[in-house]
């Protein structure tokens, strides 16, 4: 009886988990380059259960010896092991803003190369979101602040917002090249971290390698879309709390079963 209470309690724990999840990709239905998180569901590992019995041999000095019988496996509950970003390309959005830069992958529809920004610690960390903004220093920033960096790991400086950026991420302004945007490339993007804010990084905070040309390319005043697709979301969201809501029914059985237990079958026996 109180094995089907952590059972039941494990499912709504992990159904609470994934809603969680859910609401945070429909929050960022809008966020440019945002990537949804999808979850993976797993089983705690079966026990076997066995009856311990004795039996007794037929003969003058009566020995008995234990033996065990197999009941069947029972399932212990289930947990949401971990949350996986679904790195598919988003669509873009022309917004017709000269700092906004979208990455457009050429190498199928995984979404593979990122834009180098410099974290709060200094370390390079890798981003989606090309919305990008100049302060008041004249550095090219993501919206959060952030330091767009080159592909040589140093901020990007503009003195106007009347500049160009090739397909291949050269800076020019008047005519004259200030930088090269910093692009890295993963053939694995499943195995970075994320961060939040839309950043990511390494397992081992490690740099990524450079991208080369031919595996992807820039569009100036253009941002690619969140790849949240909302109406499946909040059909995911709605199966999760129907299963929410039958785990709870399971413990509220439970609970009058135990309650009866207690107070009626306590009551005879005394």
């Amino acid at each position: 009886m109180l094995r089907g209470f952590y059972t039941a309690a494990s499912g709504m724990i992990t159904q609470q988990r994934k809603t969680d999840l859910l609401t945070n990709n429909m929050a960022n239905s809008s966020t440019p380059g945002f990537k949804s998180d999808q979850s993976t569901i797993r089983a705690f590992p079966e026990m076997l259960l066995q009856r311990l019995d004795s039996k007794n041999l037929p003969v003058e000095n009566n020995i008995s010896f234990s033996q065990f019988n197999n009941i069947g496996a029972l399932n212990t509950g289930v947990y949401l092991q971990e949350a996986i970003p679904k790195f598919l390309q988003g669509d873009l959005q022309e917004t017709e803003q000269k700092t906004d830069i979208a990455i457009i992958d050429t190498n199928g529809n995984k979404s593979s190369a990122f834009f180098k920004v410099q974290g709060q610690d200094g370390q390079t960390k890798y981003t989606r979101n090309g919305n990008f903004t100049i302060d008041q220093n004249g550095y090219l920033t993501t919206a959060s602040g952030l330091y767009v960096l080159d592909n040589q790991q140093n901020r990007i400086q503009l003195y106007s917002d009347q500049f160009e950026i090739s397909n291949n991420g050269t800076i020019t302004a008047d005519g004259i090249r200030v930088a090269q945007l910093g692009i890295a490339y993963t053939n694995k993007p499943e195995n970075l971290l994320k961060l939040g804010d839309g950043l990511y990084r390494t397992e081992t905070n490690t740099a990524l390698p450079d991208a080369q040309n031919g595996q992807f390319r820039l569009q100036q005043g253009f941002l690619e879309r969140s790849n949240v697709d909302v109406s499946q979301t909040m059909t995911e969201m709605l199966s999760t709390y129907r299963s929410f809501e039958a785990n709870q029914k399971v413990l509220q059985a439970y609970d009058k079963s135990m309650e009866k237990a207690v107070n009626e079958i306590g009551r005879v026996n005394g």
